[in-house]
């Protein structure tokens, strides 16, 4: 983005305009207005640093726009400016909000610099101390992210540092690796929090599908363009704009993306003018970009301006001190989803997870603790409740009971193994007793204990005699 402040000036007088553009158009980017509609939809479409008003246009006033800026963009400060000046004037554009009150004509065309660099000074240090003051008072917020592995937690640092700095961000990763919620990590604790977060995934788009989503189109820019319709840099104005998988747009898109990302301006598909917008942009790719770029398949000064700060985010094979994590957190979100009383992972289970590569690192994980949620019919969730080719990754020599604790995996081998002791004696229990090396009364009080039912065990389901 232009690291130029904007400052919109409203005026009917066009020499006055022209004297604001060759003053201030130096060192700011400098919007003109002669209208207050007009300056409204300057306003709607951008933010601006500083409203500089004529108080008495033909038919209307600009006290009326100040009390609008004041109430609906707090951001923006306001200088008041009057050919007809009067104490009242000036009293009343001060209460309404107004920062300063300059009187027309300028006798000294300084004074207008001297104003708008001691206002714009002041904005700076209300936001440096505003994000001091968060820094000190409380770490950012985190509930988007679970993880305690060390590269989780230096991600997580990098990002305390730069999401207030509203500068443009690329993050790389595998598919599946948690980039979006990164990226609405960033938004939620910038300056921008308040304002809109848009995620678009760049490769599920076609081309002209992606530049009318993004742009916005004009009525009958193509078929079925039945009505305008606003696009995502006008949505997210003033917010976050997400744009995943951007590899995979085509190089036409590129230079407008360009554009927009050095000047603020971009153009409705099937508009003759120019629009602006203040998002912040934060891309993201599962491919390795350098690689991109060297192929030709992506502009090098895209790539650039893309990567002012990069975060690598590993992928879930590297970090197996969160596998653990993850798969509790998920398990209590799934169990209160289906409504299914707490489960826990068996030791067996979580060796499996523990064991397995994770291509589609916690996107597959998420799934996979879903699916055994779903299909778990005990306490304990089980190998067998997992995917099928999850549990294909197991240690050799595995058994059932590998996967149950203590108590659970000796009233499991209890259970089999008087199975088929009774089978072996068609449910002759001085037989099985006399085989177990038990007492008879012992070896019917275990079968009692695991629930097993002796009788079915014996040809005719007669009676021991």
């Amino acid at each position: 983005m232009n690291s130029k402040s904007r400052i919109l000036v409203v005026d009917d007088s066009r020499e006055t305009l022209e004297l604001f553009e060759l003053q201030l158009g130096a060192a700011h980017e400098v919007d003109t207005a002669t209208s207050l509609k007009e300056g409204r939809e300057y306003l709607e479409q951008s933010r601006y640093h500083i409203a500089i008003i004529d108080l008495v246009l033909p038919g209307e006033n600009g006290l009326d726009l100040i009390q609008e800026i004041t109430q609906n963009y707090p951001y923006t400060a306001v200088i008041a400016i009057s050919g007809q000046a009067s104490i009242e004037t000036a009293v009343a554009s001060m209460k309404l909000g107004a920062s300063e009150y300059l009187v027309k004509p300028f006798r000294n065309l300084d004074i207008i610099n001297i104003q708008v660099d001691k206002i714009l000074q002041t904005q700076w240090l209300i936001a440096e101390n505003q994000r001091l003051n968060s820094m000190l008072q409380r770490d950012i917020e985190t509930d988007l992210i679970i993880g305690n592995s060390p590269a989780i937690q230096s991600i997580l640092q990098k990002v305390q540092k730069i999401a207030k700095l509203d500068t443009l961000a690329l993050i790389t990763g595998e598919t599946g690796v948690g980039k979006s919620v990164f990226a609405e990590l960033i938004h939620r604790n910038s300056l921008r929090k308040h304002q809109k977060f848009v995620a678009v995934n760049c490769g599920s788009l076609t081309e002209t599908l992606l530049e009318s989503l993004l742009f916005g189109h004009k009525r009958g820019a193509f078929t079925d363009a039945f009505r305008d319709k606003i696009g995502y840099f006008q949505e997210a104005n003033g917010g976050t704009l997400f744009l995943d998988e951007i590899t995979e747009t085509s190089i036409s898109f590129q230079v407008k993306l360009l554009k927009v990302l050095e000047t603020g301006v971009f153009r409705m598909v099937g508009s003759d003018n120019d629009m602006r917008t203040d998002v912040r942009i934060i891309a993201a790719t599962n491919k390795d970009i350098r690689e991109a770029v060297e192929s030709g398949t992506f502009r090098e000064d895209l790539y650039y301006r893309l990567n002012v700060i990069k975060l690598h985010i590993p992928p879930l094979r590297e970090r197996r001190d969160d596998i653990k994590v993850l798969a509790n957190a998920f398990t209590q979100e799934f169990c209160a989803k289906y409504k299914k009383s707490e489960l826990k992972l068996s030791p067996g289970v979580l060796s499996i997870l523990l064991n397995y590569s994770w291509m589609g690192n916690i996107r597959e994980l998420r799934n996979a603790i879903e699916h055994a949620v779903i299909l778990a019919e005990n306490k304990v969730i089980q190998p067998e409740d997992l995917p099928e080719n999850i549990i294909g990754i197991r240690p050799e020599n595995y058994t059932p009971e590998d996967s149950l604790d203590w108590q659970e995996a000796k009233k499991a081998f209890t259970s089999r193994y008087l199975n088929g002791l009774l089978k072996e004696t068609d449910g002759n229990l001085s037989k099985a007793a006399k085989l177990s090396g038990l007492t008879r009364d012992n070896l019917y009080r275990k079968c009692e204990q695991v629930g097993m039912d002796v009788h079915k065990y014996r040809k005719n389901h007669t009676r021991e005699e």
